[in-house]
């Protein structure tokens, strides 16, 4: 199983037994995900902004207007940490301090690269069209010279990453597994619901 190397910031520094760096978990989590949040200094003060994201293969992309201050902070080389996490459930345990949630998160530290070469660019937003909606890229109008200039797509290359999951039920001390008082995970899920059509223009 081919992992990532592990690096000062990726190490995890303590629960490492939830820690994951193997290419097929790092993935999973990320393509599972629709939305990532991107962390990185935009002139005098820190940001986050949340985005939809994109993979592939090892290469992670996000779009946004070209107008993007924020896009642009990362366009001119500032270090970027992006986060894909999914929230699978909240762990009540017998005890307030074991209580905890079920979770996937991914990490990715490293530049942005921008995409400038229009044929890479276009490749790219056909990504993330068949990444949401599977054959609609051939149905749709795509993108023209303009709208392509407005858009800017920005390219991480996935190599400084590390995954943390928590799952299964809580663990409480063993004293307190004789208290009266329900103890489990209550689940969470993502899930989309039934489509609603576009009643087209007023």
């Amino acid at each position: 199983m081919s992992k990532f190397t592990i690096t000062p910031r990726t190490r995890l520094r303590r629960l490492h037994k939830r820690g994951a760096f193997d290419h097929a978990t790092v993935h999973a989590i990320i393509d599972e995900g629709y939305v990532c949040h991107v962390g990185a200094r935009m002139a005098d003060r820190q940001m986050v902004q949340p985005t939809i994201h994109w993979r592939d293969a090892d290469t992670l992309y996000i779009h946004g207007s070209s107008k993007n201050g924020f896009f642009a902070a990362l366009e001119r080389g500032e270090e970027a940490c992006v986060t894909i996490t999914h929230f699978d459930g909240l762990v009540l345990a017998r005890s307030a301090f074991h209580h905890s949630v079920n979770y996937r998160c991914a990490m990715i530290f490293g530049k942005a690269r921008k995409v400038t070469d229009d044929t890479e660019k276009m490749a790219a937003l056909e990504g993330l069209i068949e990444r949401i909606a599977p054959g609609r890229w051939n149905e749709i109008r795509q993108p023209d010279a303009q709208e392509l200039k407005a858009t800017t797509v920005l390219a991480f290359v996935i190599d400084e990453v590390s995954a943390k999951v928590r799952n299964g039920p809580p663990v409480d001390d063993a004293e307190d597994y004789a208290l009266p008082v329900w103890a489990g995970v209550v689940p969470f899920e993502l899930r989309s619901g039934a489509p609603i059509t576009d009643p087209g223009p007023e």
